[in-house]
């Protein structure tokens, strides 16, 4: 059974005075502080509105004065394409999945024409000054002592001076960021991994080309790029910057459903076998692939078809080996199924075995 028992507490006259007083107090202090305040609900005030407003329009003139003159100009003696060294100029693409016009410079921003794979040079390339002034820009060749330091210096994972090259390849962007990090350092260390590993010359190639620099040092993987004993910072070449990823074009179809010089009987037979042999590799995602294409130019002296073990690789990565294999090697891929990827060594292979 419960007892509920009400009091009522009093207080003595001094403690209530002063507890009425205080609370006056308040009441006056919010009320002059509500009456400054104009009566707008459910909005914020206006004045505070239009401040904000002019300080949006001065910011916006700001930006607009600190930006250069468009278009932009660049007197780099090459065409500028997305990747430089998994793109091959010679093959024609059949369609775009966008229109030639949106350009990844963005509209306005640069003087060349996208044509939906690269924006050419307009300007003839003289290529005698321009092999003259990178022989100027690299001066003396470094020394085995200098070389050897440069190496010791920039070989080490924790290195701060370093960029990544991935499936992509040598981009258009990369360029950029190796003139970044010459600004303040000698050389800068390249670390390559996934599908352009299978031809490190090419990406070599590429990367001096572009870049003007030097490769120093090669380990596998591992580049180290010198910039020159004459290199200038301050006069450091224009780069444009792609703002975003083109969409790649449509290009023929790789494997086809009858390969050249087999039937279709021997087409299918061709790829059964393939699919029911062991593979020779199995190739993990964004993995070193030095070694594959001298593995597989030995595999073909023995077998007919090689089998590649790609799981999880990816399909797109899949069919970019295939590609690389197809003129590296050389071979037919045959069938990409279930990150499988099937190659026969081709025709003129298989006639010549025959006849000796």
């Amino acid at each position: 059974m419960a007892i509920h028992l009400r009091t009522r507490i009093r207080f003595p006259d001094h403690l209530n005075q002063k507890s009425s007083g205080y609370f006056l107090s308040i009441c006056r202090f919010f009320s002059k502080s509500l009456s400054e305040i104009p009566y707008d609900p459910p909005f914020s005030p206006v004045s505070k509105l239009q401040k904000a407003k002019k300080k949006k329009i001065q910011d916006g003139n700001s930006n607009s004065i600190k930006n250069p003159t468009l278009p932009l100009h660049s007197d780099l003696p090459f065409d500028f394409f997305y990747s430089y060294s998994e793109t091959n100029p010679s093959v024609n693409p059949i369609g775009y999945r966008e229109s030639p016009k949106f350009s990844p410079f963005g509209p306005g921003r640069l003087d060349r024409k996208w044509t939906g794979t690269s924006a050419p040079s307009e300007v003839e390339v003289k290529i005698n000054e321009v092999l003259e002034e990178r022989k100027r820009i690299l001066g003396d060749p470094l020394s085995e002592e200098e070389v050897a330091e440069l190496v010791e210096q920039y070989r080490h994972n924790n290195c701060s001076r370093q960029i990544n090259l991935g499936k992509g390849g040598v981009t258009h962007n990369m360029l950029d960021d190796i003139h970044n990090h010459w600004r303040r350092a000698e050389a800068v260390r390249i670390k390559c991994l996934g599908v352009p590993t299978l031809d490190m010359n090419n990406i070599c190639f590429h990367l001096e080309d572009k870049s003007g620099g030097k490769i120093i040092y090669r380990h596998i993987n591992i580049l180290l790029l010198y910039r020159g004993r004459n290199y200038d910072p301050e006069n450091r070449p224009t780069i444009p910057l792609m703002l975003w990823k083109p969409y790649a074009p449509i290009y023929p179809k790789l494997v086809k459903n009858v390969a050249d010089g087999l039937s279709f009987e021997e087409t299918k037979e061709m790829r059964g076998r393939g699919l029911n042999s062991p593979p020779l590799m199995k190739l993990t995602r964004n993995g070193v692939y030095v070694n594959v294409v001298e593995r597989v130019r030995e595999a073909f002296g023995f077998e007919e078809v090689v089998r590649l073990d790609c799981t999880h690789v990816g399909s797109s990565d899949c069919k970019r080996i295939g590609v690389k294999l197809m003129d590296l090697v050389p071979c037919v891929p045959i069938l990409f199924k279930d990150e499988q990827i099937i190659l026969w060594r081709g025709k003129k292979d298989r006639e010549e075995d025959v006849n000796s």
